[in-house]
């Protein structure tokens, strides 16, 4: 009788459910959240960031800049930030802590660049320079539109993948070639040994095999 109840598998603790889909959830909302975020982030800056005037020729001359004219910072994060979204599940341990640290300063570093995106002239400074031929020349009636805020709520996404990343990212999954699901080796198929090859034959003795199969 004790055989059998030893044979039986114990029930998992009650706090071992919540806990794995905890898991799951975070998993599958950082995973969104970071994708949609790198797309809106990177389709925000290829947008109109601001408009403004510049005096040419005593006129009016109208002016505009897009987000990778303002600032190139979001653009090339949220491509950081996708790869380090890919990368979490590539690493274990200290290496997946350090992965998901870069995927949210990624998300943190694309809110604040688009943020101070939305007050910078320099881009439109630099355009007016040069369509007037006068490098003290900057733009008049300066504005901007709702882009760089969008651009910002893409960092955001991002921002709250990596730290889903930190808080659960020990509970997710981990790509490996060499281990099964249950974390053992995969075992390793034996070389087949051709009696008709003599340089097999050896190379079986050599690994202490018999190659007749005996």
């Amino acid at each position: 009788m004790d055989h059998v109840t030893a044979a039986v598998p114990h029930p998992r603790s009650e706090g071992e459910g919540p806990a794995a889909r905890a898991g799951r959830r975070s998993l599958a909302v950082a995973l969104l959240s970071g994708a949609l975020g790198a797309a809106v982030a990177l389709l925000a800056t290829r947008q109109r960031w601001s408009m403004g005037t510049a005096t040419v020729a005593g006129d009016a001359f109208p002016l505009s800049a897009k987000g990778s004219d303002v600032t190139g910072v979001p653009a090339a994060l949220a491509i950081v930030g996708l790869a380090a979204l890919v990368a979490v599940f590539a690493v274990r341990r200290t290496g997946r802590f350090a992965v998901s640290a870069l995927l949210a300063l990624s998300g943190a570093g694309i809110v604040a660049a688009a943020l101070l995106g939305a007050t910078d002239s320099s881009a439109l400074d630099d355009k007016a320079a040069q369509a007037s031929g006068d490098t003290s020349s900057v733009v008049h009636a300066f504005d901007h539109t709702a882009w760089p805020y969008v651009a910002a709520v893409g960092g955001g996404l991002i921002l709250l993948a990596g730290l889903l990343a930190l808080l659960y990212g020990r509970r997710w999954p981990a790509m490996s070639g060499r281990y099964e699901r249950n974390g053992a080796p995969r075992p390793r198929r034996a070389p087949v040994v051709d009696p008709d090859r003599p340089e097999d034959i050896w190379k079986a003795l050599d690994r202490g095999e018999d190659p007749t199969g005996a």
